[in-house]
């Protein structure tokens, strides 16, 4: 749609600067012709007869010299009068259609419950939303920057222009119901003042943000955030780990980032009504009827479980982590929805 609006746009302009130099070059041979004069005086009375600034011929005109003279103003106001009204009708339909898709957007953000705010679409922001999208899982983006809101307008995403770090603007995007915030902001003051602020709007939000350094990262969890990602940590172990165990990598990534999958790993939240809570491992028939392996357990007082056995007793406020067939998870997610 945008390259259509584009091509239209592009096709107006030229045929706007074809009548202004069909109209300028009508006028120079009508001179040439009628008044015999050569091209550049033509060319000089054309140009100050249609821009009406008053110089004077450049010679005595003859009657029908006076005449076309008359002919070629009519011409050019005419002209000046339809160029002038293409122009301002294309920046009225460009604000017009800025403030409706604005409107629009506002009333999808409007509508979101229990969604994600993802602050920043740069190279790290736009994989998390691409994640996010194959994950089906509800979000808004935050972004000031021109060429990236350009680059949004482009997609689907829901997004909103401006500073994720003003409290305005969080508001905007509803972080009073939102259920978690990821910040890819390059800037370490940044992430900092954005969890602090989240964490004061929103004080159950979960709130993950990046860093890249140990000390920005320690400086961003004193503010407020849950979790702290260094994207060169992360890249560099990965790039280790696919050198030396690259079929582990292989599965591991295929199991964890690929939604489209039968196989993956997912994460639940046990709660106190769930069908497996206070039941041992074993008694909960996680494997031996869905086909699902639990790799761990994480406690409410984050302690990990890794490799639980049969014995292990799963309570209220637990972890788990799953390992299986897409199908069967989603099953068990609902089961103990």
């Amino acid at each position: 749609m945008r390259t259509f609006l584009f091509k239209r746009e592009l096709s107006t302009y030229r045929n706007l600067l074809g009548m202004v130099l069909g109209v300028i070059g009508f006028g120079t041979l009508g001179f040439y012709l009628i008044e015999g004069w050569n091209f550049l005086d033509s060319l000089y009375m054309t140009i100050t007869t249609l821009s009406m600034v008053g110089y004077g011929e450049v010679h005595p005109l003859t009657d029908n010299g006076k005449i076309f003279a008359i002919i070629l103003i009519v011409f050019g106001i005419v002209a000046v009068t339809y160029i002038i009204g293409i122009i301002a009708r294309f920046i009225i339909e460009g604000q017009l259609q800025k403030l409706m898709g604005k409107s629009r957007m506002e009333k999808q953000i409007n509508k979101l419950r229990g969604h994600y705010i993802i602050c920043g679409y740069g190279r790290v922001g736009s994989f998390v939303c691409r994640e996010f999208q194959h994950r089906r899982v509800p979000f808004v983006v935050v972004e000031k920057e021109p060429g990236l809101i350009e680059q949004l307008q482009s997609t689907d995403i829901i997004f909103y222009e401006g500073d994720a770090t003003e409290d305005d603007v969080l508001k905007s995007v509803g972080i009073e119901r939102a259920r978690g915030l990821v910040s890819t902001l390059a800037s370490e003051a940044d992430n900092v003042y954005l969890a602090l602020s989240a964490r004061h709007l929103n004080p159950d939000l979960y709130i993950t943000c990046r860093a890249d350094s140990l000390e920005a990262e320690k400086k961003i969890q004193r503010a407020g955030a849950d979790r702290v990602v260094s994207p060169y940590v992360i890249g560099g172990l990965r790039m280790a780990l696919a050198t030396l165990r690259p079929n582990v990598i292989e599965f591991l990534h295929v199991s964890a980032s690929s939604p489209e999958g039968n196989f993956r790993i997912e994460e639940l939240l046990v709660k106190e009504n769930s069908p497996v809570a206070n039941k041992k491992l074993k008694d909960t028939d996680i494997r031996a009827k869905l086909g699902l392996i639990v790799i761990g357990i994480r406690k409410p007082d984050k302690t990990i479980i890794r490799n639980p056995s049969a014995e292990t007793i799963i309570e209220p406020g637990d972890i788990i982590i799953l390992l299986g067939d897409a199908m069967q998870l989603e099953k068990l997610e609902d089961a103990t929805a």
